[in-house]
């Protein structure tokens, strides 16, 4: 239960203040439980089942009753009217919002295409649904109405087939549902984002759900993949047919589909076109990744890419270099871009008001449940209309036996409401039956109206005795089914977008372009810049130029098919190839790591090294004097993971990283002025990358290392005065003698 907090437990100030004192009385503890039930939950029930989750008829209520106005604005055979009035004749049932609706118009429209069978007939910019920068055009400039294929979701709306309901001010009533006469389910795509679940269908050719529906009713055990070949999207594409990925979707409602572009090579013009891409991409993220690919050199097979879609239909034209093979370019960029994706299949529907996850089976016999429904609730109707209408004609054929007594009746009536009583009481009808005698015309007491309406209580008798059969017989219920769809196939069907092609028919497997393997030199300044430069060229240069106030960090001698490990200061290791970069010479900056590696902002590169198959092992100074010997083969990954983290220790500031290869002689030294020289065989290699190591240099208090290197690259010349057997070690001063070069660190 909710309590109040004790005045004890507010601060004395607040006490005294008699403003807050208010405020402060209506400070509630509630339980977090209570708190989750009474306003997290119903908030959430709201999204999941009034707005984000299809039904079984597959529309969310979003769409429904945008298309219900539609219907009931009388544009499902008339002609188009502008989308603004759609739009706000739809705000009577969709209090969402203008925006919110004219964006359901889109996506339902044959214009933006996301749908296998759009239900708006749209004219003017609708916008794309394979571009993300191809916008609509405002609902004042566009045209719609309904498409024919609409037809199939209201034929039966007036037969009593679907609950009705009252609109949010109850001026008028909604649908619950429509009564779709195929499994629209399956047809059309649905991606609904609820809170703590989503769905996203993807959409099956129309002809192929119906075959399939029409084979389940007649076997419910039937092989649904004979039928239900696989998913067709709207975009086309090529589907990559893996049978297990397949069954899995089709029985569990979630899985992944492969899907992939389709292309063709112009040899004239030395390009290729892309035509029709996958539906979970765009054309602008394709661009963007293969002018990314260029950019770092992945794939420099490529002169130019033009995004020249137009009325026709979409079209990527990638421009080729002399010599390229496209087919094992193309195989590159189906591993490396959207050019070929994965649909994430998660066929979650609500059931009566409650979301199941599904699969293909489930979901025909839920369909097959509902519709049977919708069928005895038009047939029920029907034959309540029937039986109606033979009751006004029973009573019509007991006046008809005495016309003159009725026409007497009526005549010798003086009072008009006593003249429905009369004909009761004369003929032994019941007030409908002399209602309707009452009211029929002069004229139309004659021989051969007479005769019709006789004619007509026979034919309304075998008609009733027909829909009672058709309530009590499943078989038949079917069989009603099974001919609307059959006459949906002939109407609307059409042949997939989506080709199908099977695993044996790929080939993804993409052969590495050799590398040129040359000997070069690495230079890596302090502020980040590197340049390879070949032996040639580094003979015909000159001095190494730097940005002014950079300078040389490191240089060492690699090969150009070389790997690069860089570490920067958030202790993250990045993965490159000295291929990636562009031979440069001495006069030029260099490549700008932290830009060309897409290093985090504020990240700078602190030390590159050749690892050299990574064999051997790398050592790590701190500031602490400690110092950490890692194995190189915990950097090596089976993926092509560019990024490593933690890959040294945070505890320390890092002074130095030496790239051992074999054992060598280390030189420290410290604040105070003093050096260690020891063996790197000293410290025992560690897997664990970011360790925090073993002193190496026994540190006064407020003294710290500032420097570390091998020993061939200092300017001690009595070694054996700095040379210790055992760590830590306090180190010797260093004599001015043995401080020629200057060291080089981190700094």
């Amino acid at each position: 239960m909710p309590r109040k907090r004790k005045d004890a437990e507010a601060p004395e100030q607040t006490k005294n203040n008699p403003n807050v004192m208010g405020l402060r009385a209506e400070i509630m503890d509630q339980p977090i439980v209570e708190t989750l039930e009474e306003n997290y939950m119903p908030y959430a029930m709201s999204v999941i089942v009034s707005r984000a989750i299809p039904e079984i008829d597959g529309f969310k209520p979003a769409h429904r009753k945008l298309l219900y106005t539609m219907y009931k604005m009388g544009l499902l055979a008339g002609g188009r009217t502008k989308s603004a009035n759609i739009v706000g004749q739809t705000m009577r049932l969709n209090p969402h919002g203008d925006a919110a609706i004219y964006e359901t118009m889109v996506r339902l429209s044959r214009g933006y295409a996301a749908l296998l069978t759009p239900f708006v007939d749209s004219k003017g910019n609708f916008g794309k649904v394979f571009s993300r920068d191809m916008s609509y055009a405002a609902s004042r400039y566009t045209e719609a109405k309904l498409s024919p294929i609409a037809s199939e979701l209201f034929r039966e709306i007036n037969s009593d087939t679907v609950d009705f309901v009252d609109n949010y001010d109850s001026t008028t009533k909604e649908p619950t549902l429509l009564p779709t006469t195929f499994p629209n389910v399956l047809v059309s795509a649905n991606t609904g984002i609820a809170v703590g679940m989503a769905s996203n269908i993807c959409s099956f050719n129309l002809e192929e759900v119906c075959r399939t529906e029409i084979a389940y009713l007649a076997d419910p055990e039937c092989d649904i993949t004979e039928t239900l070949l696989a998913p067709d999207f709207s975009t086309g594409g090529e589907v990559i047919y893996d049978p297990a990925a397949i069954r899995e979707v089709y029985e569990t409602g979630k899985g992944s589909i492969k899907l992939r572009a389709k292309w063709r090579y112009l040899k004239n013009e030395n390009l290729i076109e892309v035509y029709e891409i996958p539906y979970t991409t765009t054309v602008e993220a394709i661009i963007d990744k293969l002018a990314e690919m260029v950019k770092t050199g992945k794939a420099r097979e490529i002169n130019d890419v033009r995004d020249e879609t137009d009325l026709s239909g979409l079209k990527l034209a990638i421009d080729l270099k002399r010599g390229t093979d496209p087919d094992k370019l193309m195989a590159k960029l189906f591993k490396s871009t959207t050019l070929m994706d994965s649909f994430p299949a998660n066929f979650n529907v609500l059931i009566a008001g409650s979301p199941r996850v599904m699969g293909i089976r489930e979901l025909l016999e839920e369909w097959t449940a509902w519709r049977a429904e919708c069928v005895r609730r038009r047939v029920f109707c029907e034959l309540s209309q029937k039986k109606e209408r033979l009751h006004l004609l029973t009573g019509l054929s007991k006046i008809l036996l005495d016309i003159d007594k009725a026409i007497k009746i009526i005549r010798e009536t003086e009072e008009d409401a006593a003249v429905v009583p009369n004909l009761m009481i004369g003929f032994g009808i019941d007030e409908v039956q002399a209602d309707f005698v009452a009211e029929i015309k002069l004229r139309n007491i004659n021989k051969e109206y007479i005769l019709k309406r006789l004619n007509d209580v026979t034919e309304l008798e075998k008609d009733i005795a027909d829909l009672d059969d058709i309530l009590r017989s499943r078989r038949r219920v079917k069989s009603i089914i099974k001919a609307d769809l059959e006459a949906v196939i002939k109407k609307f069907g059409a042949p997939r977008k989506t080709t199908i092609v099977y695993n044996d028919e790929t080939d993804y497997e993409v052969e590495e372009t050799p590398v040129e393997d040359y000997p070069v030199t690495v230079f890596f300044s302090r502020e980040g810049y590197l340049k390879k430069i070949t032996p040639q060229s580094l003979r015909m240069s000159g001095e190494q130029k730097f940005k002014e106030g950079d300078g040389l960090r490191a240089s060492f001698e690699a090969a150009n098919a070389s790997e690069l490990m860089v570490f920067t200061d958030r202790q993250q290791c990045y993965k490159t190839r000295l291929s990636d970069f562009a031979d440069t010479k001495a006069s030029a900056l260099g490549a700008y790591l932290p830009t060309v590696l897409k290093m985090d902002e504020g990240e700078n590169a602190l030390f590159v090294m050749d690892p050299k198959g990574y064999k051997g092992s790398v050592l790590y100074v701190y500031e602490n004097g400690k110092a950490a010997r890692v194995e190189l083969s915990g950097f090596e990954t089976k993926t092509n993971r560019k990024k490593l983290q933690n890959a040294y220790c945070d505890k320390s500031k890092l002074v130095a990283i030496i790239p051992l290869y074999e054992d060598k002689e280390i030189a420290v030294f410290s604040s105070d002025g003093r050096a260690v020289l020891f063996s790197s065989a000293l410290l025992a290699p560690k897997a664990a990358k970011n360790t925090q190591g073993v002193a190496v240099m026994s540190l006064k208090k407020n003294r710290l290392v500032t420097e570390a290197c091998e020993l061939s690259a200092t300017g001690i010349k009595n070694a054996s005065r700095y040379r210790v057997r055992s760590l830590p070690a306090a180190g010797a001063l260093l004599k001015e003698e043995d401080s020629g070069n200057e060291q080089i660190s981190l700094e």
